[in-house]
């Protein structure tokens, strides 16, 4: 017994009480808050404070506001999902129809499937009031649970097949009673659910070293700030002191030095731009939203639009150079179809005529069963004319399929069925049989009833032998109440599994055509059954239910008992369904390679028919120069196989793989990039795969697989899907994204740096993990090509125009230092310093940043070479940041200059002087805002009615303050905190003051134009190439209120 607990399972942070100094705590863990909260209490000290303290408190309290209010609203959606916190290990619990279960529950219909509750309610409570049950501790083994019920002096045993797991949905029921095992956290979903790991985009790290360089050049400066004044001081100030006295506590140069340090910390602190995480985080959200507004992303036929699950990786999406997707239900649709069979040696499926070609196939009509599935769909005549002749053979395959299976039946309205399938192929074999007479019609814990022929005939189960991944195969021994004997039938899951159980005496049908349908992308099944006699069965029939309640190696023992009946078959014949590719699933997978995304299939499936898939996906092409197979079953044949695949030359010891082997300190190590000498695939099964994430294996399995143009690994399990992740991630610095639409599809969404979920017909567990979430593959494309692109162009293009807006403001300060005395006095006004990243060129980078478009979303579809800079991190990088500075340097010294040199010595027209600091101030800080505006305009490629109001009123708004602020009426009531008055009026009436902007703007933007018109002609990018092609931006994403043109 292991202890019992709630079923709280928390992913909300917040609650009433802590969501305020929680919030705060992790707000201030980012440099730049925790910097500025510093920087406010070093303004609280009279002897260093150089600015008013809401120059900063201000900018900080609207920057942690809007943050937090976006956390409360993320934090509240996930708390509505937090529900039955109360429920505990041994409580009885009602489920009814459609509900999904949370915890993990033995339901009450425990004899046979846990979905069906059909007994009354006082009987369940006293049974399992009177009762006990063991079971094995929590684990997270989804398709195994040992456990033994204990009533009455009799002991029952119960196996997965009795566990409704939590996620599950009930069906074929009205309601249910369960008894809870497992709860919370115990829960075998929680225990596959994996470690989460916040996922931080490679953006987000970049920026954190460049903040952290920034600060560095911050004390570089202020240093030799200081170093300056205490210059100045020694050899100016200290003989100036009838003029400018030393303050009481300045006691020495050195003394004033160190608190000129601190001030000029306070003045700079621009450079470590505060709303540059809240403004990156609004961008974020902004661009989200155009994923959940976007049309071409919605499926019409189950009502579902994309879902941006997640705002902090939408920059990411433009990165990706490697996906990794599931099969079935992520590339095929999910949608078993009972395509063809082979019985008895006979091939039915293809309408052949006499010279054995195909011809155009006609669809059988059923109408002659009543019980028929309108929506079957079979095309061969000759397989219902061997139904209605009476072949035995045809009779017993199709019998074997309306009884062995798991499938569960509906019957509202009389002759109306409908099944409720736990795998897709048993409902289409089921059905299969169906419409060929051999009716499933109902099941109870211990019978089966069938309508064949429509004779109706009740068989007794006596023995369900479940399907597993060992076995591969699923077995029912039944008896018909009406005659006597006993009768086995047996699916086998993989054609694999034959050969050791059919007897070798015996000639049976060659079945050929098996791998005929496995090249052909079908998923083939085989039939075969046996006669027990009474005495064989009653004897294995003990042994049997002892294996079922033994607790320890359950599974081994019931493994062997199975082998003793599971042999000396009649095989009876083979199936072929048809798993259908989703649409546009081989043209998404082209345009994606074109864009040099690498493609790896991760998947449970066996080797032939995902090989096929690939195929048909065109990962794989018959173009290729080969398709290598590893199929080693140790570590060291694994090592040689994928050596001497494509890299016979990584035995030497130059090799950069074998240097890093060879090293006793293993430092963090990088696969290199790697060009093939031709174009290959990788195909590699679970079991090998195995081996080769073992040690220094993984290593070589990395090397091959990087040049392969596609990889498919088949029969992998969930663990393994995350473990191929991790290996890319590790050891290839590149973003990877993981898609799938499966519970087993989790833990590989959570291990990729972005995890898309596809809600298909597996449930929401895949969905539910996931970072982004639609109903169609190909919508990845226009995911990652088209709003991934954007949102990573617009992202860089903002990082580049915020840090240089910082810079050239801020700089301004270090140049007027040489001309005050390092006195740490601000060039410009104090309100300014406030308003300038909060007001004044806020909308500007926001509506470039949320509206702008290189090219619009056809052509990032027809283009996808467009893709590659963000692959390659081109457009913001450390070396753009480099650029960024010395453009801000070179700004901010023409920015002080030309208007040091305008107002020097200069008079009005009235002989008035206007060489006074005041008016120095105005003319600086509106020619700044000047130059920043018209700097983002040259940026800004796409232009929008809103594009054009967001600039233009920005420096609408900036006069509007201007004069409000430097008005009579404030400077008056508040003459401490408003010190300009009338400067706005009497200097913007001076041509001295607009001939100094228009030069500075001029000066300013001369190298951008200069860069913007030399860079496509000598250093091109792809898109420089598609727009020299006569390809415009043209509005087509945003929704209508934003693609007014301008």
């Amino acid at each position: 017994c292991f202890c019992s607990q709630n079923n709280t399972i928390k992913t909300s942070k917040y609650n009433a009480f802590n969501f305020l100094p929680l919030n705060l705590f992790e707000q201030f863990q980012r440099l730049a808050n925790a910097y500025f909260l510093i920087l406010l209490f070093l303004q609280l000290i009279p002897q260093i404070s150089s600015l008013p303290w809401y120059t900063t408190v201000i900018p900080l309290v609207v920057v942690l506001s809007i943050t937090g209010v976006k956390d409360a609203i993320d934090d509240m959606v996930k708390m509505e999902e937090d529900k039955w916190m109360n429920v505990q290990v041994g409580d009885i619990i009602k489920l009814e129809n459609d509900q999904p279960v949370t915890v993990s529950t033995l339901g009450c219909g425990f004899f046979l499937v846990a979905w069906v509750g059909t007994r009354d309610s006082d009987s369940i409570l006293l049974h399992f009031s009177a009762g006990e049950v063991s079971c094995e501790l929590p684990n997270n083994k989804l398709h195994r649970f040992t456990g033994i019920l204990s009533y009455k002096g009799k002991d029952y045993f119960l196996d997965h097949d009795k566990l409704l797991l939590r996620g599950c949905v009930i069906r074929n029921t009205d309601w249910c009673y369960g008894l809870v095992i497992y709860t919370g956290p115990d829960t075998k979903l929680m225990q596959n659910s994996g470690k989460y790991t916040f996922k931080q985009t490679h953006v987000d790290r970049l920026m954190n070293i460049l903040v952290l360089w920034i600060f560095l050049f911050l004390i570089v400066m202020c240093l030799m700030l200081a170093i300056g004044h205490g210059i100045w001081e020694n050899k100016i100030g200290y003989y100036f002191q009838i003029f400018l006295p030393w303050e009481n506590y300045v006691s020495s140069s050195f003394v004033s030095s160190l608190f000129i340090f601190w001030s000029y910390f306070i003045v700079l602190n621009t450079m470590v731009p505060i709303s540059l995480y809240v403004s990156v985080e609004l961008i974020r959200l902004g661009n989200s939203y155009y994923i959940n507004w976007d049309q071409k992303m919605f499926y019409a036929p189950k009502n579902t639009p994309a879902q941006a699950r997640t705002t902090t990786l939408n920059e990411e999406l433009g990165q990706v150079k490697y996906v990794f997707s599931d099969k079935t239900g992520t590339l095929t649709q999910n949608i078993m179809i009972f395509h063809k069979c082979s019985i008895n040696g006979t091939l039915y499926g293809d309408v052949i005529d006499k010279t054995g070609e195909k011809v155009a196939k006609d669809k059988i009509d059923f109408a002659y069963n009543k019980l028929a599935d309108p929506k079957f769909s079979f095309y061969d005549k000759t397989l219902v004319e061997a139904v209605t002749k009476g072949d035995p053979w045809v009779h017993l395959f199709f019998l074997s399929l309306s009884l062995c299976h798991t499938v569960m039946s509906e019957e509202k309205v009389e002759g109306e069925l409908v099944y409720q399938a736990q795998s897709p192929d048993e409902g289409a074999l089921v059905t299969a049989a169906r419409n060929f007479g051999f009716v499933f019609r109902s099941r109870t814990s211990e019978t089966i009833t069938v309508v064949e022929m429509g004779e109706t005939r009740v068989y007794q189960l006596l023995a369900i032998l479940d399907f597993n991944n060992v076995r591969k195969r699923m077995s029912v021994i039944g008896r018909c109440t009406s005659p006597a004997g006993l009768l086995p039938f047996f699916e086998l899951h993989a054609h694999s599994q034959v050969d050791f159980l059919l007897p070798t005496h015996k000639c049976f049908p060659p079945l050929t055509c098996l791998l005929d349908f496995a090249s052909e992308g079908l998923r083939t099944l085989m039939v075969a059954y046996r006669e027990l006699d009474n005495k064989f069965f009653r004897t294995w029939s003990v042994k049997h239910g002892e294996a079922c309640l033994s607790l320890d190696n359950r599974e081994k023992k019931l493994s062997i008992v199975y082998e003793e009946v599971e042999k000396d078959l009649m095989l009876l014949g083979a199936t072929a369904i048809e798993d259908k590719l989703q649409d546009g699933v081989p043209e998404t997978v082209m345009t994606l390679s074109k864009a040099k995304i690498k493609i790896w299939v991760l998947t449970g499936d066996k080797q032939e028919t995902a090989v096929n898939i690939a195929y048909s996906c065109n990962i794989f092409e018959d173009e290729m120069d080969e398709v290598f197979t590893v199929k080693g079953k140790d570590s060291e044949t694994v090592r040689q196989e994928l050596r001497s695949k494509m890299k016979p030359d990584s035995l030497l010891d130059s090799d950069p793989v074998n240097i890093f082997l060879a090293k006793k300190h293993k430092a963090l190590f990088t696969m290199p990039e790697e060009v093939p000498n031709g174009s290959y695939g990788l195909v590699i099964n679970g079991y090998s795969l195995a081996h080769a994430l073992e040690g220094d294996v993984e290593l070589e399995l990395l090397r091959v697989a990087c040049m392969c143009k596609g990889v498919i690994c088949c029969r992998m399990t969930p663990l393994q899907k995350a473990q191929v992740v991790e290996l890319v991630k590790r050891y290839k610095k590149v973003v990877t994204l993981a898609i799938g639409d499966g519970a087993n599809d989790v833990s590989m969404i959570k291990a990729a740096h972005i995890g898309v979920g596809i809600s298909g017909q597996e449930g929401m567990q895949a969905m539910l993990n996931s970072d982004f979430a639609f109903s169609q593959f190909y919508y990845l494309q226009r995911l990652i090509l088209v709003h991934g692109r954007w949102s990573y162009n617009r992202m860089c293009k903002f990082l580049s125009y915020f840090f240089y807006k910082n810079f050239a403001f801020t700089l301004v300060h270090f140049w007027y230092a040489f001309f005050n005395g390092f006195s740490a006095q601000t060039v410009y006004d104090n309100w300014f310093i406030t308003c300038y990243n909060l007001i004044y060129t806020s909308l500007p980078v926001l509506g470039m940043s949320l509206f702008d478009q290189d090219v619009n979303d056809t052509w990032s579809l027809c283009f996808p070479e467009l893709y590659e800079p963000g692959q390659l991190n081109l457009y913001f990088n450390k070396k753009e940041f480099m650029k960024c500075l010395i453009h801000g340097i070179y700004s901010s010294l023409v920015l002080f200059f030309i208007p040091m040199g305008a107002v020097y010595n200069s008079e009005r027209s009235d002989g008035k002087e206007i060489s006074d600091y005041q008016s120095f101030s105005l003319i600086v800080q509106t020619s700044l805002i000047w130059v920043v505006t018209t700097q983002i305009a040259l940026k800004i490629t796409y232009w929008t009615v809103i594009s054009h109001f967001f600039i233009w009123g920005s420096l609408g708004i900036y006069f509007c303050l201007l004069f409000l602020l430097y008005s009579d009426g404030l400077c008056q009531m508040f003459p401490n905190v408003f010190q300009f008055p009338g400067v706005a009026r009497n200097t913007l009436n001076q041509p001295q003051m607009w001939l100094s902007i228009v030069l500075i703007v001029v000066l300013c933007m001369l190298p951008v134009i200069g860069y913007q018109f030399l860079k496509p002609l000598f250093w091109p990018v792809s898109v420089d190439k598609v727009s020299g092609a006569g390809v415009y931006p043209a509005p087509t994403q945003e929704p209508p209120w934003l693609l007014l043109c301008a």
